[in-house]
């Protein structure tokens, strides 16, 4: 189970936002390089980044923030945020990130995120946000039709290496991860799911180690972090099986 820290950028800045309002930015870092240096010397394993005036322009803008963030971290780095394209893809993966996350684009023309998984194994990620139960496009400023199975199901058996699933009613307001909705998308499909919005506690990275959270891939966290609501290595510790947490913590939380 991975607990993927995130750093979310805009105007080359590490922000969190509220509900995923631009408007509602806060600044937690000017060096998103020293940031992720962070990270991993706090023992994370993984790296989530998301570019959000790229997710809005449907390009990639923070790309020196990116390049400056892949440079300081060993660690496996994934992105989402203006990936629209083969060529913006196969740029992204040869200046050595992990893997990267398509998300409107999968709504969009999802035979190039099959085509781009052909091309890419193991590369490739989904990224479906949703408000409302329908999954939103466009750096979430746009509902679609499309409810968030209905989307997933369509990239059974393309090797889309994970879907990485937020609901944005959640995201930024540390109300605790949607696990009902989120356990049962990943019940609906083989491809490995990762949670995303709301993550606000310790409860929370209890929660990913009960039995039905087991078919998880992991859970990003950003603001819980940056605010210290969680500390990194008893999260990291509990989710080993290094430590136990303490009894009946998650008791009462939905």
């Amino acid at each position: 189970m991975i607990l993927f820290p995130a750093i979310d950028l805009k105007d080359g800045q590490c922000v969190r936002l509220k509900l995923g309002d631009m408007d509602q930015a806060t600044v937690y870092s000017n060096d998103p390089g020293a940031q992720a240096k962070a990270f991993e010397d706090q023992g994370f394993d993984w790296l989530h980044v998301v570019d959000l005036n790229g997710a809005f322009a449907g390009e990639s803008v923070n790309g020196a923030a990116v390049e400056a963030i892949l440079k300081a971290t060993r660690n496996p780095v994934q992105l989402g945020g203006g990936i629209r394209t083969l060529a913006h893809i196969e740029s992204w993966l040869e200046k050595g990130l992990a893997r990267v996350i398509l998300g409107t684009v999968a709504v969009r023309d999802p035979d190039l995120v099959k085509e781009a998984c052909r091309k890419f194994p193991s590369k490739v990620a989904v990224g479906i946000d949703a408000k409302g139960g329908k999954v939103a496009v466009e750096g979430w400023a746009e509902a679609s039709s499309l409810g968030v199975v209905e989307l997933a199901k369509k990239f059974e058996g393309a090797g889309v290496a994970a879907i990485i699933y937020t609901d944005i009613d959640r995201d930024g307001v540390l109300a605790g991860i949607n696990w009902d909705s989120t356990i049962d998308l990943a019940e609906a499909l083989s491809i490995p799911v990762i949670a995303s919005g709301g993550l606000a506690s310790i409860a929370d990275i209890v929660r990913m180690t009960m039995p039905d959270a087991k078919k998880l891939e992991g859970a990003i966290s950003g603001r819980a972090l940056y605010d210290g609501r969680i500390d990194p290595a008893e999260a990291l510790a509990i989710l080993r099986g290094e430590l136990k947490p303490a009894a009946g913590l998650f008791e009462g939380r939905p």
